[in-house]
């Protein structure tokens, strides 16, 4: 395989990760992350956060979308739900991404304002269009919400597609 085709299949598997991460981006991470716990002190923060940081440089980057990424997407998001039905469930978290990709960090999700989509960036802008284009016709329903809280300040965000026959979030 050449390193175009390589980097395309990369590419291509990022987007149907439920993070938008491919599973190497996600090892190095959880890599950076146990070793900066397992230094202790100011050279595990420093690690810490150079591994999110690197995580964010990540997401902030829009991916190549085309029919074969769609239908890669749809297989697995298809094969999460039907097993979460199974289990009875209406609704699976979808993303988890750092309110950093928010131009308002997250700010608007969390009130939950009526254009909270369009302070998306990256990753999760083509998430959120994905399920716009895609996923919305077919009447599943998006939320998203800050679903941790450091230090008591807003964190994380997560995408939750549901297919319950309550009225849409969005």
């Amino acid at each position: 395989m050449s390193t175009t085709s390589a980097s395309q299949t990369e590419k291509n598997e990022a987007l149907g990760d439920e993070a938008f991460m491919t599973a190497g981006e996600l090892r190095d991470y959880m890599r950076e992350m146990t070793m900066a716990e397992a230094a202790g002190g100011n050279d595990s923060v420093s690690r810490a956060e150079k591994a999110q940081k690197e995580m964010l440089e990540s997401f902030s980057k829009p991916i190549e979308v085309n029919d074969e990424v769609i239908a890669k997407v749809t297989k697995r998001l298809g094969s999460s739900m039907r097993q979460a039905a199974k289990r009875g469930e209406t609704e699976i978290m979808v993303m988890r991404f750092p309110n950093a990709l928010c131009t308002d960090n997250g700010r608007a999700i969390n009130n939950s304002e009526e254009g909270w989509p369009e302070t998306l960036t990256g990753r999760p802008r083509q998430a959120y269009e994905f399920w716009r284009d895609q996923l919305r016709p077919a009447n599943y329903k998006l939320k998203a919400m800050i679903i941790d809280w450091p230090r008591g300040m807003p964190g994380d965000v997560g995408f939750f597609l549901s297919w319950s026959a309550a009225k849409p979030e969005h």
